[in-house]
C-alpha cells in the first residue's frame, strides 16, 4: 500500500500560495515523482513535488518543496487561493 501523509493549509502567502504544516521530514518515504498525488480541500490534486526551478505553464497548479520550507501549492502566475478558493485549514493529502 503507498505511503498518506495529511496535513493542512496553516497560511497563505502574499502571493496565494497555500503553506502547509507538511515538512520535508514529514514527507520522508514519499517519493517526488509524477506519480506522486497531492489533494487539496478534497477537490483539487496535482501531481508530483517540484522545485523552484520548474518549467511548469501558466494555471498549472504545482507542490513547491524546498529545503528548510513546508510544501506550498502554487499556482502558476496566479494566487492559487483566489482562484481555487482555498482557505486556511484546507486538509492536503499527499500519497
Amino acid at each position: 500500500m503507498a505511503a498518506k501523509i495529511l496535513g493542512s493549509v496553516v497560511e497563505i502567502s502574499s502571493t496565494g500560495d497555500l503553506i502547509t504544516d507538511l515538512t520535508l521530514e514529514k514527507l520522508a518515504g514519499i517519493d517526488h515523482g509524477e506519480e506522486t498525488k497531492i489533494v487539496v480541500d478534497d477537490e483539487f490534486e496535482t501531481f508530483g513535488i517540484y522545485g523552484t526551478d520548474h518549467k511548469q505553464p501558466e494555471m498549472t497548479l504545482i507542490a513547491i518543496l524546498e529545503e528548510g520550507q513546508p510544501l506550498r501549492l502554487h499556482l502558476v502566475a496566479d494566487s492559487a487561493s483566489m482562484m481555487l478558493g482555498v482557505r486556511k485549514g484546507a486538509t492536503v493529502e499527499v500519497r
